[in-house]
């Protein structure tokens, strides 16, 4: 009875395949986000946080990091390269979460006090960071969705494809087999045979 059930969303709820938009949405923007903040405070000031944590060669690694921010969130935003993009952005959260956040623990939340400022909150710990690598692994996976530049890539290819073996396979009809009986050659043998 168990086999004849259906677990896939998509299957008995249409509107599940919008699902990855709100993902690409927010992760994109996250990202982009973050990028414009390390951009306008200044690429020397990234670089020299990255220094003082120990990354290697922090100037390269601040640009490399602002670039894959702002561009790697676009191409989420656009649903354009998913599975491409997502390798390097992950290499970003994973070197946040290790240098950074990991001391901290796991919540991205930590309320130290209340003032009559308001409340005082401690250093985030790494949750975020994994939110952002499992959405981005949810996109790899499940795919783009609608709207997605992905999408289209897949369709035209897909149509080029087939148009390419629906050529292929009209050659073969439109020429046929050239004589009868058993001397008989195909299309593909005689194309095979001109070749040579």
């Amino acid at each position: 009875m168990l086999g004849n059930t259906s677990f896939g969303l998509s299957s008995r709820f249409p509107i599940a395949r919008w699902a990855p938009i709100p993902l690409r949405l927010i992760v994109g923007y996250g990202f982009m986000e973050h990028g414009f903040a390390k951009l306008s405070n200044g690429v020397d000031t990234f670089a020299a946080i990255l220094g003082a944590i120990g990354v290697p060669d922090p100037h390269l690694m601040a640009r490399l990091t602002i670039l894959t921010e702002l561009f790697g969130g676009l191409a989420v935003i656009l649903g354009a390269f998913v599975p491409i993009v997502s390798l390097p952005m992950a290499a970003v959260l994973l070197t946040a979460m290790f240098t950074v956040h990991l001391p901290y623990g796991f919540s991205s939340i930590k309320l130290i006090a209340v003032t009559a400022a308001g409340p005082k909150f401690g250093p985030p710990g790494y949750e975020v960071a994994l939110l952002y690598i499992a959405c981005l692994a949810a996109l790899v996976i499940g795919g783009s969705g609608p709207f997605a530049v992905d999408g289209l890539i897949e369709h035209a290819l897909s149509n080029y494809l087939r148009r390419s073996k629906f050529v292929a396979l009209r050659d073969d009809r439109v020429i046929g087999d050239v004589g009868c009986g058993k001397g008989a050659r195909s299309a593909s043998e005689i194309r095979g045979r001109s070749l040579q």
